[in-house]
C-alpha cells in the first residue's frame, strides 16, 4: 500500500488523480491538504511515501497587483511544502510544473530548448523548480512534471473555451497545426506510475499524438450532433494575425516525441476516446 499526500485541496489534477487511482484500493491511500490554511504545516508528513504538490495559482489574468501572489504561491509555497517533505521522511515530492517556463507560443521543444519564461506563472514555477531540485539526493526522489495544455471534463483554461466555440460557430478555420496536449486521465495514470517507481528527473507527459485544432473542434461538434464546416478562406489573414490568442489556437507548439517516452504505458485514452468521455 501506497500512501499519498496531495497537498493543494479541490485542485483539478489532485481531485481527478485521486479519482483514478480510487480504482486500486487495495494498492493506494490518498489524503488530501489544504494548504491555504496555516494548519498544513502542522500536518504529520512522515507518513507518507509521496507527496503530490499541485497548489498553484494559474488560469487568472495577471496585473502588478497579483504578481507577487504567484511567486509566494508557486514558489514559495511549493518549496516549503518539499522542505518539509524531506525533512519528515518522504520518499518522494512530485511537482506539477508547466511547459510555460519555455515562454513559448510556438515551436518544437526537445531536450536542448532552454527555459525563458514570459510571464509570472512561468517565472514562479520555474524557480520552484530549481529550488526543489536542489533538493534532491538517494532518499528524496524530485519529480518535476511539465504538462502541455491539460483537458478533461471540468477542465479550465483554453479547452472550455474552443469547446463552447465548436457547439455553436457554423464555420471554423481548417489549418494544419500540431498542439501537444494531455488528456487529465493520461496525466493521472502518469503520475501513479512515476509514483510506484519513484522515478526522479524532469517528465513531459503529454498524448501519444499531436493534436490538430480543427480536428479537436470537429471531434467535440460531433459529440454534441453538431456539424462544423471546415474552410480555408480565413487562413491567410489568420497566418498574417501574429502572436497572440491566434497563434495559441492555430500555431504549432509541440514537445518533441521522445522526450514523453516512458518505460511503461501510460497512455490509456486515445483522442477521440477522451474527447468522448470529456463532452458526454
Amino acid at each position: 500500500m501506497k500512501k499519498i499526500l496531495i497537498t493543494g485541496a479541490n485542485s483539478y489534477v489532485g481531485t481527478s488523480f485521486e479519482k483514478w487511482v480510487a480504482q486500486y484500493p487495495e494498492s493506494y491511500d490518498v489524503d488530501t491538504v489544504d494548504m491555504k490554511a496555516y494548519s498544513w504545516r502542522e500536518r504529520n508528513f512522515s507518513e507518507y511515501d509521496v507527496v503530490l504538490h499541485v497548489a498553484g495559482i494559474a488560469h487568472i489574468k495577471e496585473t502588478k497587483e497579483n504578481e507577487e501572489l504567484y511567486y509566494k504561491v508557486n514558489r514559495d509555497l511549493a518549496f516549503e511544502a518539499a522542505k518539509k517533505a524531506k525533512t519528515e521522511g518522504v520518499k518522494q515530492f512530485i511537482f506539477l510544473s508547466s511547459m510555460s517556463v519555455y515562454g513559448m507560443e510556438t515551436g518544437v521543444i526537445d531536450q536542448e530548448t532552454p527555459t525563458n519564461p514570459k510571464n509570472a506563472y512561468g517565472k514562479s514555477k520555474l524557480e520552484a523548480e530549481n529550488l526543489i531540485l536542489e533538493l534532491t539526493d538517494e532518499s528524496f526522489a524530485v519529480s518535476i512534471l511539465r504538462p502541455p495544455m491539460i483537458y478533461g471534463k471540468g477542465c479550465q483554461g483554453n479547452y472550455p473555451k474552443l469547446a463552447n466555440l465548436a457547439r455553436k460557430t457554423p464555420v471554423f478555420p481548417e489549418i494544419d497545426n500540431k498542439r501537444s496536449m494531455i488528456y487529465i486521465d493520461n496525466l493521472s495514470e502518469f503520475i501513479r506510475l512515476i509514483a510506484d517507481n519513484c522515478d526522479s528527473g524532469i517528465f513531459f507527459p503529454q498524448n501519444k499524438d499531436y493534436v490538430k485544432t480543427s480536428d479537436m473542434v470537429k471531434r467535440i461538434a460531433f459529440m454534441h450532433h453538431k456539424n462544423v464546416k471546415m474552410t480555408n478562406l480565413f487562413n491567410i489573414f489568420l497566418k498574417g494575425a501574429g502572436r497572440g490568442v491566434i497563434s495559441k489556437v492555430f500555431g504549432d507548439l509541440v514537445y518533441k516525441q521522445n522526450l514523453s517516452e516512458y518505460p511503461e504505458n501510460y497512455w490509456v485514452f486515445n483522442l477521440d476516446e477522451s474527447i468522448k468521455l470529456t463532452e458526454r
